[in-house]
């Protein structure tokens, strides 16, 4: 089973805007970084991943060391794969948007549900419950007998 991170977006009580965010590696960001990163709108991580790649593998064969510069590469398609989807959630949170929870699912479909019907019962969960308050007849009256320690003895200064 899958694990989606559920985005609202700000300032809505409607819930059909909602994201579902798939919590785990991300193959397309792995082979693909910057067309990934571009395809879900994060711009600017995009262009970052493309220059470092480049620059990286530019690096590598002017100081004649291929390997370490495909290497290199290869670590920020790594990180992207790794981290791509929580660059997604913190793109999501920068521009306002606030996390519902977690569902676990076989697909998106079923998540949707999930999250459909556990949003429902929160929503009648929140109905403020009646307040208890004892009787001050039964409660127990306040020791006034000797304290040992730093406590505070009402009547003494």
């Amino acid at each position: 089973m899958a694990i989606y991170v559920v985005m609202e977006p700000p300032g809505r009580s409607e819930r059909v805007d909602t994201t579902f965010i798939r919590d785990g590696f991300a193959w397309l960001g792995f082979l693909v970084p910057p067309l990934w990163l571009a395809r879900h709108r994060l711009w600017v991580e995009a262009a970052l991943a493309f220059v470092a790649i480049g620059l990286l593998s530019t690096l590598g064969e002017r100081l004649d060391l291929e390997t370490a510069g495909s290497l290199l590469s290869f670590l920020v398609m790594l990180f992207v794969g790794l981290e791509g989807q929580g660059l997604r959630i913190a793109a999501l949170r920068r521009r306002g948007w606030h996390e519902w929870g977690v569902v676990e699912a076989d697909r998106l479909d079923d998540a949707d549900i999930r999250y459909v019907s556990e949003a429902a019962a929160d929503s009648d969960a929140q109905t403020p419950a009646q307040r208890i308050v004892p009787d001050a007849a039964h409660a127990r009256p306040a020791q006034m007998g000797l304290a040992l320690g730093l406590n505070h003895i009402p009547g003494k200064p």
